[in-house]
């Protein structure tokens, strides 16, 4: 398995690519586009649209966000933006403010 690490101190503004797992401890403005999961780590920032195959949120995330598969947000996650996924978990302690579209 391929992957990318944004480590903690990083911030990365544009648009980012990835046929591998995509690990978010930093921050990424922009846009987000991953052929596996993406998952944006506790005290990970993220201002960007995401496609994934899923999507993990356990620090902030702003933007809209497609899967293929599931969004999970968890506790101490807090999403702002549209979901559209054919999976949404939203765990006790999280945030979450938007729309939801499960029609994929």
């Amino acid at each position: 398995m391929t992957g990318t690490v944004i480590a903690t101190g990083l911030t990365i503004e544009g648009e980012i690519t990835s046929d591998g797992e995509v690990v978010v401890h930093g921050s990424v403005r922009g846009s987000l586009s991953s052929n596996d999961a993406v998952s944006i780590a506790s005290g990970g920032s993220v201002e960007a649209d995401i496609q994934a195959d899923s999507i993990s949120v356990a620090g902030q995330l702003t933007g809209n966000v497609t899967a293929t598969e599931r969004v999970d947000i968890q506790t101490g996650g807090r999403l702002i933006g549209d979901v559209k996924a054919s999976r949404l978990t939203i765990a006790d302690g999280a945030s979450f403010k938007g729309n939801v579209d499960m029609d994929v």
